[in-house]
């Protein structure tokens, strides 16, 4: 059977079962909507949140972040997993406990303040839009190559179907939605890097595979690819090669930010109980694992792979023929996201690190890397081509890459539209708003969010990547502590509060845009973007823990200054903190 037609089963049937789920879990009320009549179980909820968080970024470009890096770049899953430790900890049970849908709800009312909520409504806004974008480009890439559309066409084919599911659905259809999306991105996850385990170590499971024998060279696999990285001119694998105070500010970063960020938060509020929130925290670890164990193993043994096609007969030998490239090379070469040049002209591929050739470089007079371009999205779902693996595979990475976009645009643009219709118009426009007008503007500001995400999709800003650091760094410094504060410091007072996120928000997007460019203009940073020039040696990505830290000494200092939060207030959040019932669950 032809690849094609795999690809369009595997998709269409993952897309059928989404849009069924969605019909049967319409949400008939605002409660359905914001968050499924806080009747989900526990266990679903884990792997809901699971898919929802892990998105395009964490099933297509994560292991190749790994894989071109190498250890140093294990921050990403020492940070994202370490912030859903802090989520367990310290805020899913309190925020469930408080019982509001949003996390501005919770900012706008804890902190008595319009001008709070209002703060949290933007932060929200500028964060779950950047992290949009990011999703729905995903979702054109995956598309462009396995169902042989272009890009354009395929945003409209996932714009369609997350349209049909959110809006009719809301939180209790993308709910059940996402449990679908994470056995099906799970599985395609897994399945490849099984497969690709047992070829190289012998050895079924990836996460010990990537410790074992490489079968072929008879060393550990880790060892192998070490040396054949430092013949090429490239830094070993394992070593870390940045500033160690970098990589711990960042990983503080990327914990805080995602223990802040509201599309995230929101899964907690669907349980029945307090009790539940932390279940459900502590399941989505189980189910995030799965994945994030195996992505260093997808990583190195991919990294592995294409330096073998590149050198069938070892790195000291002749490489690959110009006109002996592999299927899979020509199939992404059309795509345009992997390209060749043939710098000397002798028909043959030399891929070697031009900033510290190798001796066989200069003696045999090579030009420059040949494998001009290489984009590292293209890793996972290159994978099964890469390893030779059936057709069936491939389709199923196809339908488990759409679905890591989906589901995590689901949940961002439910975010969205419950700032919109909730936090702006129900709590701060027209207060006496019906249900049923407010349930019709939440569809209204899901579908107004969709065309915008649609949009930015089709026209990415170039600087996409970039706004995704940003994102984590205004979670981080703007909504993290404004959280934390509101649980477990019962003193702080609006004044402090708010002063407090708009010094984060405020210092982070500064600090970004200095080296960064204003809004990422080319041209308009204030500072070269270099080690020499940052403030203490602190990266841009970095920041966003110091801005973190400033929010809570600016928000003390004020709170100081103008008196404590009043006597209600204070009783409010002692009773949050006393851990008894939050209300029955409602049936489905």
């Amino acid at each position: 059977m032809d690849q094609f037609v795999i690809n369009l089963i595997f998709v269409g049937a993952s897309f059928a079962l989404y849009i069924g789920i969605a019909i049967w879990a319409r949400a008939g009320s605002t409660s359905d909507f914001y968050a499924a009549s806080r009747g989900v179980n526990p266990i679903v909820n884990g792997a809901a949140t699971a898919a929802d968080w892990m998105s395009a970024a964490s099933f297509i470009s994560m292991a190749g972040l790994i894989a071109f890096v190498g250890y140093g770049n294990s921050t990403f899953l020492m940070g994202w997993t370490g912030g859903y430790v802090l989520l367990a900890m310290l805020l899913a049970p309190y925020l469930r406990k408080f019982g509001r849908y949003t996390v501005p709800d919770f900012i706008g009312d804890r902190f008595y303040s319009q001008t709070a909520r209002l703060v949290a409504v933007i932060s929200l806004l500028v964060m779950s839009i950047t992290y949009v974008i990011g999703q729905m480009t995903g979702a054109g890439v995956a598309f462009s190559r396995f169902l042989e559309v272009t890009n354009q066409t395929g945003l409209f084919i996932a714009s369609g179907v997350v349209f049909i599911y959110a809006v009719l659905g809301g939180m209790k259809g993308i709910t059940y939605t996402q449990l679908a999306q994470y056995v099906v991105l799970i599985i395609a996850y897994t399945i490849p890097a099984v497969f690709i385990s047992l070829q190289l170590t012998g050895n079924p499971l990836p996460q010990l595979g990537l410790f074992s024998t490489h079968t072929a060279s008879g060393q550990p696999l880790l060892t192998t690819l070490n040396e054949v990285l430092v013949e090429l001119g490239f830094n070993d694998y394992t070593g870390n090669h940045g500033s160690t105070f970098n990589m711990v500010l960042f990983t503080l970063s990327l914990m805080i930010g995602t223990a802040g960020l509201p599309h995230v938060i929101i899964r907690f509020f669907t349980v029945p109980k307090v009790a539940d929130a932390r279940k459900s925290a502590g399941w989505a670890l189980v189910f995030i694992a799965l994945l994030y164990t195996v992505a260093p193993a997808v990583g190195a043994m991919a990294r592995l792979n294409i330096i073998t096609t590149l050198y069938p007969n070892g790195v000291a030998g002749e490489p690959l023929a110009f006109d002996e490239k592999p299927d899979w090379m020509l199939n992404w070469e059309r795509t345009g996201l992997l390209r060749f040049e043939d710098k000397n002209g002798d028909g043959l591929i030399q891929y070697y690190n031009e900033a510290n050739p190798p001796a066989r470089a200069i003696e045999e007079g090579w030009e420059g890397n040949e494998m001009v371009t290489f984009n590292q999205d293209i890793l996972v779902l290159a994978n099964p081509e890469i390893a030779q693996l059936p057709g069936w595979v491939i389709g199923l990475i196809a339908a488990g890459g759409l679905a890591a976009a989906l589901s995590t645009a689901a949940g961002l643009l439910l975010a969205i539209s419950s700032a919109i219709s909730h936090d702006l118009i129900k709590s701060m426009i027209n207060p006496g708003i019906s249900e049923k007008g407010e349930l019709l503007a939440a569809r209204i500001s899901m579908a107004f969010a969709i065309a915008l995400a649609t949009y930015l999709g089709l026209n990415p800003p170039g600087f996409a990547a970039q706004v995704v650091a940003l994102a984590f760094g205004l979670a981080a410094s703007s909504l993290f502590p404004a959280i934390m504060m509101g649980i477990f410091s019962k003193k702080m007072n609006s004044a402090g509060a708010v002063a407090g996120m708009i010094v984060g928000l405020g210092s982070t997007v500064l600090y970004i845009f200095t080296y960064l460019g204003w809004f990422f203009i080319p041209g308009t940073n204030m500072l070269p973007n270099t080690p020499d020039n940052w403030l203490l040696g602190i990266s841009p990505l970095s920041f966003g823990a110091v801005g973190a830290m400033l929010n809570f000494a600016a928000a003390y200092v004020v709170n100081k200054m103008t008196g404590d939060a009043p006597a209600e207030i204070q009783e409010l959040v002692e009773s949050i903190r006393v851990p008894k019932g939050a209300g029955a669950a409602v049936d489905h």
